[in-house]
């Protein structure tokens, strides 16, 4: 039986579909690549698809073709923050993954802490900087190693590991690039792990291995020796406390549809959350795709069940 067959769905129930990938953000280039296999797979499936690379002339498109929904493969600023998903309720047109409000929360990792840290929820520990003093005061507040990060992008660009003052300088200067907030949070040694939710489903964790000092840009669409461990090796019961904590995660920020988790397990076996990914990545590197697989759904009926969810009320 298909997936839609499951469903009680035909593709013809989809009307015209518009793939909505590319953009400017800094992830442009992964954008380009999850949406031209999004939209391979629903073509496939006999889907009336059409990929819009979101450029200048996207809003005449979206608002001159009669689309009855629109599929969001814009990963970063611009498509996973909230902005895309108000442009599309203001056209009434439903659209895959979170609503405005998470899509806003998960993009801006500190909202996403403070939000976490309010509902007694593990994160590492954090500091923001916007000055050298601020560099300054958050290593002797968080001490050494620390990872800085930008707070407002994915795919893990502009994100670097520091041991020393100088460094955590240098590094916050490099993400400022990118980004007028950044964050440096604790570095938690141990495993790292991602887990992806598909509606109301956990898939199954897993384990990340790699040879950079962390699960880098590279590592993550480049390397060819990144490991992807399924099952992901814990224990049952660590397990079950991994996946329950990844839908408490997601609920209290309000995701729907789909989204990705990624945590890190320090020395002493305790979780640690980092960030909430609303619009993952679906490339052949990426995670969602192989934790469907992990769980039974090949990569047609994967974007085939986040499509249905446009058939459903937000509530």
């Amino acid at each position: 039986m298909s997936i839609l067959s499951s469903l009680s769905i035909s593709p013809a129930d989809f009307g015209r579909v518009a793939v909505l990938f590319g953009g400017r953000s800094a992830e442009r280039e992964v954008s380009l690549k999850s949406g031209q296999m999004v939209l391979s797979a629903l073509q496939a499936a006999g889907v009336n698809v059409f990929g819009i690379d979101v450029g200048d002339d996207f809003l005449q498109r979206l608002a001159s073709e009669s689309f009855d929904r629109a599929f969001i493969v814009l990963h970063g600023r611009g498509g996973e923050d909230g902005s895309m998903q108000g442009l599309l309720e203001c056209l009434g047109i439903p659209y895959t993954g979170s609503g405005i409000l998470a899509s806003a929360l998960a993009m801006d990792k500190l909202r996403t802490k403070q939000i976490w840290l309010s509902q007694g929820l593990p994160t590492p520990q954090y500091a923001v900087l916007c000055s050298e003093s601020d560099c300054r005061a958050a290593a002797e507040e968080l001490g050494f190693p620390l990872i800085v990060k930008p707070a407002h992008e994915g795919s893990s660009i502009g994100m670097a590991k520091v041991s020393s003052i100088d460094e955590l300088i240098s590094a916050w200067q490099s993400a400022s690039a990118y980004d007028a907030h950044v964050l440096v949070e604790q570095w938690i040694s141990g495993p790292e792990f991602t887990i992806a939710m598909l509606g109301d489903q956990v898939m199954p964790p897993i384990r990340l291995g790699t040879s950079h000092i962390f699960y880098d840009y590279e590592a993550k669409y480049l390397a060819s020796d990144t490991r992807y461990q399924i099952p992901c090796g814990l224990d049952e019961d660590r397990e079950t406390e991994l996946k329950a904590l990844t839908r408490r995660a997601c609920e209290v920020i309000g995701t729907h549809g789909w989204a990705r988790v990624d945590v890190m397990q320090d020395e002493q076996g305790r979780f640690w959350l980092l960030e909430v990914n609303t619009v993952p990545g679906m490339t052949d590197h990426s995670l969602v795709p192989m934790a469907a697989q992990a769980a039974g759904l090949d990569y047609q009926q994967l974007v085939l069940k986040i499509l249905a969810g446009t058939l459903e009320s937000r509530g």
